[in-house]
């Protein structure tokens, strides 16, 4: 089971559209993630500050203007402190612009098919360093490491696609030159 810490965070509405369709691009690509209903399921002090954090335009990124409490209210949250701000949107998730991705290091809103798959790629890179990881573990002290059945020979090819360039690979020891 993955760990919730590093687990992606879908905050979606089921009446949004864009958000099934993130949702299901998501199941589609055997990435797990948790749901949050932000309808359902009070958002806390925390999930707020983390979008906040991540998000590189602020609350022009996260909040929608054009949503019926905002032009009701009359709301300006540039004068808002940070406490009344997340109590506002605690009190009124539709607010928020759907839907949000959240991972441990960034922020998406909205769904958009190409800026997607950045989270496709990063899952890669995951299976690639959970691999490293168990056969570091498992094949340490294998008597039988050429023959093991840990032993993923792609691996290599992965890390080289991953972080090399061209033919030439600071990585390639005793690789010779064609030509």
């Amino acid at each position: 089971m993955e760990d919730n810490i590093n687990m992606i965070k879908i905050y979606l509405s089921p009446s949004c559209s864009s958000c099934r369709k993130v949702k299901a691009w998501f199941l589609q690509q055997h990435i797990p993630f948790q749901e949050v209903n932000i309808l359902k399921q009070e958002l806390t002090e925390d999930d707020l500050k983390e979008m906040l954090e991540k998000s590189l335009d602020g609350t022009d990124e996260i909040i929608s203007t054009r949503s019926k409490i905002f032009r009701e209210q009359n709301i300006d949250v540039d004068s808002m402190s940070l406490k009344e701000l997340l109590s506002f949107i605690q009190q009124n998730p539709t607010i928020l612009k759907r839907p949000i991705i959240v991972d441990e290091d960034k922020i998406q809103v909205g769904y958009n098919s190409d800026e997607i798959e950045i989270f496709e790629r990063e899952k890669e890179k995951r299976i690639v360093e959970q691999a490293r990881a168990i056969a570091l573990k498992t094949c340490q002290n294998c008597p039988n490491k050429e023959g093991c059945e840990h032993r993923y020979d792609d691996t290599k090819a992965k890390i080289r696609a991953e972080y090399c360039e061209g033919d030439e690979c600071e990585g390639d020891e005793g690789k010779e030159k064609a030509e």
